[in-house]
């Protein structure tokens, strides 16, 4: 995405304070989409260095959606009235981001096995936030995301499956 043009999802959301409480925990809680980047990053670079290449590359490109939604949600942030500070509740410069939220698992069993809980647990927190938003433009790019973590999940699920 160019992030000089702004996002046409994004356009339409406005400062709203109670909107950044619901969502903020998405972008950089300990279950949020920094977490999930950077679990699969961890994970890609493992597999790949261990012979298991086509894993790698289906956890990499995960982490690219995860990548692009982690831009959306910090922009949908900013717009909602907030810096996007890694920290599970922006604008407050209070509990930030911690890497030590990421499972550093070893073997592919365990990942993917914990991939698929990561994946079923974002699904559950976007329904959460789904109702309890009251913000159409920002409803509508939630259920985007969520469109995605169900999509990353079936991949997840498939590849359980396989091993």
């Amino acid at each position: 995405m160019d992030s000089k043009s702004v996002n046409p999802l994004l356009e339409e959301i406005k400062e709203d304070y109670r909107s950044l409480r619901v969502v903020s925990p998405a972008y950089a809680g300990g279950r949020g989409e920094l977490t999930a980047i950077l679990q699969y990053v961890y994970q890609s670079v493992l597999l790949g260095q261990t012979g298991r290449e086509r894993e790698a590359k289906v956890l990499m490109k995960i982490a690219a959606d995860e990548m692009r939604h982690l831009e959306l949600l910090g922009s949908a942030i900013t717009r909602l009235g907030a810096p996007p500070v890694f920290t599970n509740c922006p604008p407050y410069p209070v509990g930030y981001y911690s890497a030590s939220c990421v499972n550093y698992a070893k073997n592919l069993e365990a990942m993917i096995c914990v991939d698929v809980q990561s994946e079923r647990t974002a699904i559950a927190e976007y329904g959460r936030m789904l109702a309890a938003l009251d913000n159409p433009p920002l409803e509508t790019l939630i259920r985007m995301i969520l469109g995605d973590e169900e999509e990353h999940l079936k991949i997840l699920e498939d590849m359980q499956k396989g091993l």
